[in-house]
């Protein structure tokens, strides 16, 4: 095989490779659940989970990253949470994916840009699904300390992404 060129998964070490990012992720998510939340800020956590669908959006195919994302989301909720959180999350989630992908394929920021963009995008798409819940827009009022922790949270995980990125030998898939 030519240097540079990589071969063609097969459908069992496709498998392989989600399995064992969506359990690196879902570790992940168990550590975060045992990091004291900060008073004042209810439900903000350091999102150390989306640290491996961020490298996998810059190391595989967005529909992988995405695909373990959403698998991610939905274990994580089951295991560790209830229907409520599964779907803050998967709002959450997907707001934030979409976001990081679209500036990723953009190429408009570093990756700590993108990641950032994508830790607003997760605040803002769970108080979007919290406004609907609740029937109320005074959710919004919290939108300041969560864009605060967003920004804070997404500096971290892209600048800890880019290092793990630059230590993955080119693209996985």
């Amino acid at each position: 095989m030519k240097k540079g060129r990589q071969k063609k998964q097969t459908a069992a070490e496709r498998a392989a490779m989600y399995g064992v990012l969506v359990a690196l992720a879902m570790i992940l998510s168990y550590i975060e659940t045992l990091i004291p939340i900060p008073p004042g800020i209810p439900g903000a956590k350091p999102g150390l989970a989306n640290l491996v669908v961020f490298a996998a959006l810059y190391t595989m195919r967005p529909v992988d990253a995405f695909v373990i994302s959403m698998v991610r989301i939905l274990l994580v909720g089951m295991t560790f949470g209830n229907e409520f959180a599964m779907l803050y999350s998967f709002a959450g989630g997907g707001l934030s994916f979409l976001v990081m992908w679209l500036l990723r394929s953009k190429n408009l920021f570093s990756m700590t840009g993108v990641s950032i963009a994508g830790g607003i995008a997760h605040n803002t798409g769970q108080l979007i699904v919290a406004a609907i819940v609740l029937e109320s827009t005074a959710v919004f009022a919290y939108l300041p300390a969560l864009l605060l922790a967003g920004s804070v949270m997404g500096a971290f995980i892209g600048l800890l992404g880019a290092r793990v990125i630059k230590r993955i030998p080119g693209k996985i898939w």
